[in-house]
């Protein structure tokens, strides 16, 4: 009965042009149409199957969190301890080389992953972690700290995209959206940890190399853990290994669903040969549309100024008289707020809806920081508008354009070409991050902090106009009902 409707369906969807694939208004009625006339003859799964899978999984995302941010409270120390105290290029390198080795991690993961595999490639990026922090928490000079934190840099450029393509591919559909939030929850709590084990670095001689000790254990925990985890069923299938993906699909999901599971999987195109998928097409060619979506995602979320509030927020709290340390704790709390309400509306409102919303609202939060930074208002008012326009604008962020772009990407991009199109559009995030941390100080300088802010508004702004224009909404469909959907013709 299924395999008849879903026949009946798939011709009744729009087929699009290969060059625009479809309006979102096409590909949304196309998924109701798919979404209605199936018969899905099962219930949901069971959520608990899937969870340890995917808490595993998370740990990159805590480790990502946490080397971001183990240098800030620790670095006065290294410097005096590693002998470039006063060095600021040098001082700079130590925090920026992790974002050039993130690129190359990042440009190499899809490849990686479609090769070897989603759980070995968690393995591959939790060893340069290990090795990198260990030759950081070791070094007595600077050659030393740098490569070491170049390492570390490859392994945090391998572990975001393929933290978001296991989530996806291993959870149920219903929940989908809720897993995927956990990444962006696992990042807070990394960045929380490292500024919770940094705190006695002013006071206990040397204590930043435990900081970067501490590391190896989380990043040991997921080697050895992924051992026992579930592979994607998804990319099993794709290398021909049906019998491996239904029994992953029966671990993930539960024996009943199983064989809906992989009825679905195959109608899709049976495996094409990930191999065959060159740089060119993700740029020219029929699957371009989608990975342009997926990059513009991703460089207005950088673009939003999300990085610049976290490097400026000590300076701007100090201002109101709060010491950095208390700063710091009050952009982790609003940041792990927002995430844990996202948790809890990602699969009831919608991806579209908190991206819409969320990007509206940072949009507000950084009009009332360039309010707060005019002559028009008080001293009084100045704070008021500059502290809680950064805690909002952090807050909002976590509600949407911090999680949902990782977790929309894999659902919206064909099986085919997921794991490049996610490398790539996860290096444009790098670049960019990389810019905006390379230039905020200088234009915040030149231009002033009302004029930035107001750039960074318009730039939320876009953003808003953009998801609404071309972002599709996927809560509670199958990636097979998204793909069919979204597919353009050959």
């Amino acid at each position: 009965m299924w395999v008849g409707h879903l026949r009946e369906n798939s011709s009744m969807y729009k087929r699009a042009p290969s060059r625009d694939y479809s309006t979102m208004d096409d590909v949304e009625e196309n998924l109701d149409i798919l979404d209605n006339g199936l018969d899905k003859g099962t219930s949901n799964p069971s959520w608990k199957l899937s969870l340890p899978h995917v808490l595993v999984a998370t740990i990159s995302s805590f480790l990502f969190g946490y080397h971001l941010g183990v240098v800030n409270e620790p670095l006065e120390s290294i410097s005096v301890d590693l002998g470039f105290h006063g060095n600021t290029l040098a001082e700079g390198l130590v925090v920026s080389i992790c974002l050039g080795g993130a690129l190359i991690g990042c440009l190499l993961s899809g490849w990686i992953a479609d090769g070897v595999g989603r759980r070995r490639t968690f393995q591959l990026c939790a060893l340069p972690m290990i090795i990198g922090a260990s030759m950081s928490a070791a070094t007595n000079n600077l050659f030393g700290m740098l490569v070491g934190r170049l390492f570390v840099g490859t392994g945090l450029g391998l572990g975001p995209p393929i933290a978001s393509l296991y989530v996806t591919e291993v959870s149920p559909a219903f929940v989908r959206g809720t897993y995927g939030a956990f990444i962006q929850i696992a990042t807070c709590l990394g960045l929380m940890g490292a500024l919770f084990i940094g705190i006695p670095v002013k006071d206990i001689p040397g204590w930043w190399r435990v900081c970067f000790w501490v590391s190896t254990i989380p990043a040991a925990i997921l080697a050895a853990a992924m051992v026992f985890c579930a592979e994607s069923p998804h990319w099993l299938y794709k290398q021909g290994r049906s019998a491996e993906a239904e029994a992953e699909f029966e671990r993930l999901l539960g024996v009943s669903e199983a064989k809906f599971a992989m009825s679905e999987l195959s109608k899709l195109d049976r495996g094409d040969d990930t191999d065959s998928v060159k740089l060119s097409e993700l740029l020219h060619g029929r699957h371009s549309k989608v990975v342009f979506i997926g990059s513009t995602l991703f460089a207005l979320q950088q673009l939003s100024g999300i990085n610049a509030v976290f490097y400026f927020s000590s300076t701007v709290f100090k201002s109101a008289g709060v010491p950095s340390d208390i700063a710091n704790v009050c952009i982790g709390i609003a940041n792990l707020a927002g995430s844990i309400i996202s948790m809890g509306l990602m699969d009831k409102l919608g991806r579209k809806v908190l991206l819409f919303w969320s990007f509206f609202g940072m949009a507000i939060s950084m009009m009332l920081q360039a309010t707060g930074a005019t002559s028009l208002v008080s001293n009084v008012g100045t704070l008021y508008f500059s502290v809680g326009g950064m805690l909002l604008f952090v807050f909002t962020f976590a509600l949407g354009a911090g999680p949902v772009p990782g977790l929309l990407l894999p659902e919206i991009f064909p099986s085919r070409i997921r794991a490049k199109a996610m490398a790539v559009c996860m290096a444009v995030h790098w670049v960019i991050n990389f810019f905006v941390g390379l230039l905020f100080l200088r234009l915040l300088e030149k231009l002033g902090p009302q004029l930035l802010y107001s750039m960074f508004a318009t730039f939320c702004i876009m953003a808003v106009i953009f998801v609404k224009r071309n972002v599709v909404e996927t809560k509670g469909k199958s990636l097979h009902e998204i793909e069919i959907a979204l597919l353009p013709q050959d």
